[in-house]
């Protein structure tokens, strides 16, 4: 998705940035998010139009057709006010704080994210998306321009009193007094309250939860697996179950070329937001690999691997790295890369194949989208194995003359944050599948964020790569989700580096982030810009929040080295926060899935052999297919026995039994009796 290239650029023309490139042959006078900006607004005295989004976005390609490509608009920005441009994905610290304005004054967020505020960053106003002009029952962005304009000038002081209050108010909204921290105790009901929440909002005819739009939110899922396998509780899986099939069933599965869009505008998951997320992609897989591993059902591991397929060949980059999105758009219309009549599907498989396939795939006449067809199997009788059997050539051709259409703009930027769940998820893709490759583009993808995206010197994790240049220090998610990948690809492999990377990003994530004073890891580094506010975030939205990663990598890392400086630390992070989503728990799903890990105790399992032994091969095999989401393991082998007592001392001592594979279980600061026998082993796993 691209602005026309009509005049002189503007100044993002030498940004990074494909949303910033985006706008940077529009006539409005924008600045990125600068010094500059902010020195020229108070020097002459002007308001900040603030506009954040992300080069995805189809409501962004919109605002920016009807409003920032026009000279009306363009004339009255550039004559009275300074106007920057954010992409969210670059800047979440900006975006987290000025969409956290947004909801405190509208009780609405989304993007494109608009905001005018004072040459001191402070905001008076906030929105979402404005027509040009009024109408829809929505102020036009003109109207709205307009007022402020004159207000700025002849009745400055009611627009710098909302600016205080709104301070004010986000303030209180970042602010937890350390005295209302929860007790241990009352932590243990959130989760229950959190699952009955999840049954009262539950779709018992499509899955998924509340009413359209509907989102994907796979940590939600994962925590309801979790608290299924904790408590034994049969709704939590059905909901699971019913939202998975459901999602896989409707348009917001590419049954073409595979992937997910980012959400439903129906509650059939039918018509989806085009676009295609990296991070939704990967969490998806991952709760379709633990629900394989619950239930053996081959569908679920067929989704998995077809997620995999479209991110490797579509969103992976030539030096291992992944992309971040795909766009909703092609050729200016939503969707239109992947909609299709019966006469072109008849066209290119012939009358009798293609009849079939439009009666399966729901292809009609009058559509289902604008006059055309979003491809789906709702209401089909028939399961994902027979469809695939039935039509596996035909979607191989329909795929093939789909790729010859003009493809949706590629965002190719490559962000830490979301290349670590994408690590994380090929990680445990690799394990439950058995499959090398997936392993291997997740060591790949490591290594260039190793290599690629640390500053020199000291090691700071950086944010974003684009093009070969890497910038912005990176976020509490950036070392959150990066460390998670790292664990995962640790448990994988069991290569020793990959657990002590792990190690060293989650010290320098406490140095960098951590409140000595009351607990909990802020949004960005003590050594990033100071922004209005430093917001610790626990809210897990469309991916869990950076607190709610980093509190079960603290557990999982406690336990995988031997650690208890790292659970007190998670232990403090649920005093902490616990209080804060008392309101509200199902809105902090992943946290509560860290809870559960905490309060099941966390069990280790150190395997003493070689990977040559047959054995020791079964053994991670049979910790690779079970789903016990309350395990570490370790494999403490000839070859890497140095270097893991080193980090780990006490996998020194748990070595093999009589010269055979061996394995340790211990929980609740308790060992059992070394195993040697592997269908004792698997007895003891249950």
């Amino acid at each position: 998705m691209t602005t026309e290239q009509k005049g002189d650029p503007n100044r993002l023309i030498e940004e990074q940035s494909p949303y910033l490139l985006q706008h940077a042959y529009n006539p409005v006078d924008w600045y990125s998010w600068s010094d500059e900006a902010f020195k020229k607004a108070k020097t002459e005295d002007k308001p900040v139009f603030l506009s954040i989004g992300y080069s995805t976005c189809h409501w962004c390609h919109v605002m920016e057709r009807e409003s920032f490509e026009d000279e009306e608009v363009a004339e009255i920005l550039n004559r009275s006010f300074v106007a920057i441009k954010v992409d969210r994905e670059e800047r979440p610290d900006i975006d987290n704080i000025y969409m956290t304005v947004c909801q405190t004054l509208t009780g609405r967020g989304g993007w494109p994210l608009t905001v005018i505020m004072t040459p001191e960053k402070k905001p008076f106003f906030a929105g979402t998306y404005f027509p040009k002009e009024a109408g829809r029952g929505q102020p036009g962005l003109m109207d709205i321009l307009i007022r402020v304009e004159q207000a700025w000038k002849k009745k400055r002081q009611p627009l710098l009193e909302t600016s205080e209050e709104i301070l004010s108010a986000l303030e209180r909204v970042n602010d937890t007094d350390k005295n209302d921290s929860a007790s241990m105790e009352e932590m243990s009901g959130l989760a229950k309250e959190a699952f009955i929440s999840f049954v009262a909002n539950f779709d018992e005819d499509y899955g998924g939860f509340g009413t359209a739009p509907k989102f994907p939110t796979p940590h939600n899922l994962m925590f309801l697996l979790r608290y299924w396998k904790s408590t034994g509780e049969e709704k939590a899986l059905e909901m699971v179950e019913t939202t998975l099939d459901n999602m896989y069933r409707g348009g917001m599965y590419d049954h073409l070329g595979y992937g997910f869009a980012r959400y439903s505008t129906d509650e059939k998951w039918l018509v989806p937001h085009f676009e295609k997320m990296l991070y939704d992609n990967a969490l998806l897989a991952v709760t379709y690999l633990e629900a394989y591993q619950i239930t053996d059902k081959e569908d679920y591991a067929d989704i998995a691997r077809e997620i995999f397929t479209y991110v490797l060949r579509d969103l992976t980059s030539p030096e291992g790295g992944f992309y971040s999105a795909e766009d909703a758009d092609s050729e200016r219309e939503e969707g239109k890369f992947y909609v299709w009549t019966p006469n072109e599907i008849k066209k290119i498989l012939g009358n009798k194949q293609g009849e079939e396939f439009c009666q399966v795939y729901n292809i009609t006449d009058e559509g289902n989208f604008e006059g055309k067809s979003i491809p789906n199997l709702i209401g089909t009788e028939l399961d994902k194995s027979e469809v695939d059997k039935k039509f596996a050539a035909e979607r191989k051709e329909l795929f093939k003359a789909r790729e010859k259409r003009v493809h949706p703009h590629k965002d190719d930027k490559i962000l830490t944050s979301w290349n670590g769940l994408m690590i994380a998820a090929l990680a445990i893709g690799a394990r439950v599948l058995n499959d090398e490759r997936y392993q291997q583009a997740a060591k790949e993808a490591a290594e260039f964020i190793w290599q690629n995206l640390r500053r020199d010197g000291n090691g700071r994790l950086l944010a974003r790569y684009r093009n070969g240049e890497a910038d912005y220090y990176g976020y509490v998610d950036d070392y959150a989700f990066f460390i998670w990948g790292l664990i995962e690809l640790y448990e994988t492999t069991f290569e020793t580096e990959y657990l002590e990377k792990a190690a060293e990003l989650n010290n320098d994530l406490i140095e960098y982030f951590w409140d000595k004073e009351q607990g909990g890891l802020y949004f960005y580094g003590y050594d990033s810009e100071e922004l209005l506010t430093r917001p610790k975030e626990i809210y897990d939205g469309a991916i869990p929040s950076g607190n709610s990663v980093a509190t079960l990598n603290l557990l999982r890392l406690a336990k995988l080295i031997g650690d208890t400086e790292l659970e007190e630390k998670a232990r403090q992070q649920f005093e902490y926060f616990g209080s804060r989503i008392t309101n509200k728990p199902i809105a902090s799903s992943y946290f509560l899935l860290s809870w559960l890990f905490a309060q099941n105790g966390g069990r280790e399992i150190v395997i003493a052999g070689n990977r040559e032994e047959t054995v020791t091969e079964e053994m991670v095999q049979v910790l690779h297919q079970e789903f016990l989401p309350f395990t570490v393991s370790l494999l403490n082998t000839t070859q890497e026995r140095k270097k893991l007592s080193e980090l780990v001392p006490f996998a020194a001592d748990q070595m093999k039994v009589d010269k055979r594979p061996t394995a340790y279980i211990c929980e609740n600061f308790a060992c059992q009796k070394p195993v040697i026998d592997i269908e004792q082993f698997k007895e003891r796993l249950q």
